[in-house]
């Protein structure tokens, strides 16, 4: 949950500020993947704001969604708290010590799968209905990497944007050639999605 600073007006007798509203409770999947990444040493994580919408999208999907950068395995299980019956969970996670953290996190799940390995090595697995990329370099993470990995009407979620009014999108005092990219792509009708004051998601979803 966040507070954001009201700027069309006030809400609620004068209230100028509003807050997201959620549940204070975490999926079991959640609660024991932050178990298991504290335990391993870990505190990065998937944030709640971006959990709840990929569970949200995930929901949605059949077939195969994958998640390429498992990390500690907390967006994963994100997914894997809004993911249909039948549906199955891909993850690739390139450095060893996380993927076997993200894989004691769902040892006994039948429906995910974490893998050790650079996920360009999964290409043979796709179509895929979903895709939540973890990747800031345009040559990892823009629409021609993976545009051929998603089925028609499938989705791409990427997130750590930080929101940005002005077009080009601009980060860090230069343009945002990712971002840039995605909202631009013409085989995709992407948008940013802010889920936080300081945070926005891209989804794109394939034509």
């Amino acid at each position: 949950m966040w507070d954001a600073v009201s700027h069309g007006g006030t809400t609620g007798g004068g209230c100028e500020t509003r807050r997201m509203s959620a549940p204070p409770e975490l999926p079991e999947v959640v609660s024991r993947a932050f178990d298991v990444s504290r335990r391993r040493g870990y505190v990065s994580f998937c944030r709640n704001e971006t959990g709840r919408l990929l569970a949200t999208l995930a929901a949605t999907k059949d077939g195969t969604l994958a998640e390429f950068g498992t990390g500690t395995g907390v967006g994963t299980a994100w997914l894997r708290s809004g993911v249909r019956e039948g549906s199955r969970i891909l993850s690739a996670e390139l450095d060893a010590s996380l993927a076997e953290a993200a894989a004691e996190i769902f040892d006994e799940d039948e429906q995910v799968e974490v893998v050790s390995a650079d996920w360009s090595t999964l290409r043979d697995r796709a179509p895929f209905s979903l895709l939540f990329l973890d990747a800031r370099e345009p040559k990892d993470g823009g629409a021609d990497a993976v545009v051929e990995l998603i089925e028609p009407g499938g989705v791409v979620v990427l997130d750590d944007f930080t929101p940005c009014e002005s077009w080009p999108p601009v980060y860090g005092g230069r343009v945002d050639s990712l971002r840039e990219q995605w909202l631009t792509d013409e085989r995709f009708t992407t948008v940013e999605v802010m889920v936080a004051p300081d945070n926005a998601v891209l989804i794109a979803t394939k034509r």
